[in-house]
């Protein structure tokens, strides 16, 4: 059957989804066949719980509780989680921390330089001494970036550029500077600029200095990468450390097209968690072209690879065959939990979309989840003002592989 009964979903999640507690459950109808809706606020009242290794910049991406809310039901220690669309790693660096192992895939590089430092990570004193050998020349870079630094931090910039090398020290001082390089605080090397989980052009930010009346000031990159370092290891010690390294090393990470990930073994994924691109949202290569550039890798052919739908049913077409793929991977009796959000200011509902296509591919539907911070209006929880955007909700269909 391609639903589960109401009963059966209610008996087979209710625990978990504390339906003696506040939940609400409603049956969302497509076509000849119901399924049942769960709607609570699941996970966002213990946001500000999330270990603080989590917090990088990156733009679309969900709290760590969403995934750690099903990584503690449908897995034990020992199992392994899936994200096909990794993003900042939200998912894998949550299950590493709970001793699950992980593959990651995300068809933009740097999904994995964000991601792998956070697994083999060195300790300050590593991170000083390592910065403290880094000679700061005069050089500039090719592109004129005097809109968003002053020139002695470019030179600094220019100078980690040229000199970090491939080894886990360096990889986590680049991940940290390329989450530093843009952004609208102190912590940034940038004078102000957009949030930091895009770039602005360099004819925007000429605009926005304009506007405001400001040149960017100098920045100490040294001291905001230690500074950095440490806000993000505050919640570690070292049993942590070495639990994240030993995850790391067995580790599944790539780059390739989600409907196409023959590396990733038949039946070998107890638990997927992700969230997809959505339509015709976030253009790459305007909100990464700094990244990259830092980073030297050529946007113009990342941006080739990523695939830019501009309707619901060329969306729909890809994520056909990333669900056949998720359900090849997929161990019997495993689970997958797919966060859609609405688009087109809430007259696109993905969760419907998405309903279907997993079905097709030999999933059972067992409902939907929507986390609302504002669930006392479930009964119009699909069109409420301030939910239009899905900011304040979470909507995750959750399937099954049969056993």
């Amino acid at each position: 059957m391609p639903a589960v009964s109401i009963e059966k979903a209610k008996a087979v999640i209710s625990d978990f989804v504390l339906v003696d507690q506040g939940t609400s459950i409603d049956e969302l109808t497509l076509g000849s066949e119901k399924y049942v809706k769960f709607v609570n606020e699941f996970w966002t009242a213990k946001q500000r719980q999330a270990n603080s290794i989590h917090e990088i910049s990156y733009r679309a991406c969900y709290k760590p509780q969403l995934p750690r809310f099903f990584i503690d039901i449908f897995t034990k220690e020992g199992d392994v989680v899936y994200d096909p669309f990794a993003g900042r790693g939200t998912t894998l660096i949550e299950a590493a921390l709970l001793h699950r192992n992980i593959v990651s895939n995300d068809v933009n590089p740097l999904s994995r330089l964000l991601v792998e430092p956070r697994l083999n990570i060195p300790t300050i004193d590593e991170i000083e001494r390592r910065l403290d050998s880094i000679n700061i020349g005069q050089s500039k870079t090719d592109i004129d970036l005097s809109m968003f630094f002053h020139k002695d931090t470019e030179a600094e910039i220019v100078s980690l550029k040229g000199q970090l090398t491939d080894s886990f020290i360096d990889n986590w001082i680049r991940m940290v500077a390329t989450n530093r390089l843009t952004g609208h605080s102190a912590g940034f090397f940038s004078g102000y600029t957009l949030p930091p989980n895009q770039a602005a052009s360099q004819k925007s930010q000429k605009v926005i200095n304009e506007r405001l009346g400001i040149v960017p000031p100098y920045k100490n990159t040294k001291e905001i990468i230690l500074k950095k370092s440490k806000s993000l290891q505050r919640n570690l010690n070292s049993k942590i450390m070495e639990q994240l390294e030993a995850i790391g090393q067995n580790a599944i990470f790539s780059d390739k097209d989600s409907r196409d990930t023959d590396h990733i073994q038949d039946s070998s994924i107890n638990l997927t968690v992700t969230s997809p691109p959505f339509l015709n949202i976030v253009r790459y290569a305007d909100d990464n072209w700094l990244r990259c550039w830092f980073n030297d890798i050529e946007v113009s052919e990342v941006e080739k690879k990523i695939s830019l739908c501009r309707n619901v049913a060329t969306w729909s077409d890809m994520m056909e065959s990333v669900f056949d793929e998720l359900h090849r991977v997929t161990v019997p009796g495993g689970w997958v939990a797919f966060e859609v959000g609405e688009v087109n200011n809430g007259k696109v509902k993905l969760d419907e979309y998405v309903v279907p296509l997993g079905i097709e591919s030999g999933f059972t539907c067992a409902g939907v989840m929507v986390n609302s911070q504002d669930f006392t209006k479930t009964s119009n929880i699909w069109g409420v003002d301030n939910m239009k955007t899905g900011t304040n909700t979470n909507r995750i269909v959750l399937f099954n592989k049969s056993k």
